[in-house]
């Protein structure tokens, strides 16, 4: 199967293309980084444009109700914007649907996803963590879990392709798993090969981008680093910027 380099792959004729790294609840960096992209398309005066963030919008950072409702209002006031799934946005739907103490959501972060909507998520027993589901079901819009239930696992544009954690190595990209597209990661990590197109994913942080001759990870663990990431494609030009904690 013939592949695309990095070096060698385009990003699509007249847009300009960003991919946002994982957020985990910091709207506040999500915002600088939105307001420096607006500048730079202002400034260029670009064609044409899309920004695709690459999942895991909640758990662990302060404010993941925030980054919900500023990206449900980015997208609505341009389809541009483009936001996919990540395996911790599954996991909150999964928890609020069927509450689990030892899932994902309770087991890595979502303490912190309850508090931005006024509810301390208490799991010590069977009737506090039915109360806490109770109050924390309660306290999250419809609009919020509408939201993440219809956003789609992967995009592409050019001869790049975006999801959230990366792709099965030897699989048509049309015929990837969704679990694959939020979960993966060691077959594709270690997978030597080119693929179809670059993969563009996030998922597993990492102290500096990595960028690599199949696939360019962007997520630099905003949760600990106070960096988010973002990739850059205009044409044949590749480049990354980040915003940073002040």
């Amino acid at each position: 199967m013939t592949g695309i380099h990095y070096l060698d792959a385009r990003g699509p004729d007249g847009i300009r293309v960003y991919a946002i790294g994982d957020i985990h609840g910091h709207v506040d960096l999500l915002r600088d980084m939105h307001a420096r992209i607006a500048q730079e398309i202002a400034r260029d005066k670009s064609a044409d444009w899309r920004i695709v963030h690459l999942g895991d919008l909640v758990d662990r950072g302060p404010d993941s109700s925030g980054a919900i409702a500023f990206l449900m209002s980015a997208v609505a006031r341009d389809p541009r914007c483009i936001v996919l799934a990540g395996n911790h946005d599954v996991g909150f739907l999964d928890f609020l649907a069927q509450p689990d103490p030892d899932g994902l959501f309770a087991r890595h972060g979502g303490r912190e996803t309850a508090l931005s909507y006024g509810v301390d998520l208490v799991m010590g027993d069977a009737d506090s963590l039915r109360r806490s589901h109770r109050e924390l079901a309660a306290a999250v819009p419809d609009s919020h879990q509408r939201f993440l239930r219809t956003l789609p696992r992967s995009a592409s544009f050019g001869d790049f392709f975006f999801c959230h954690a990366g792709i099965r190595p030897g699989v048509a990209l049309e015929r990837q798993a969704p679990e694959d597209l939020i979960w993966i990661r060691n077959e594709f990590l270690r997978y030597p090969g080119l693929h179809p197109k670059v993969i563009v994913h996030g998922h597993t942080p990492q102290a500096e981008p990595e960028v690599l001759a199949n696939r360019v990870n962007v997520d630099t663990g905003v949760f600990h680093s106070g960096e988010l990431t973002a990739l850059v494609i205009d044409g044949a030009e590749k480049r990354l910027m980040s915003v940073k904690i002040s």
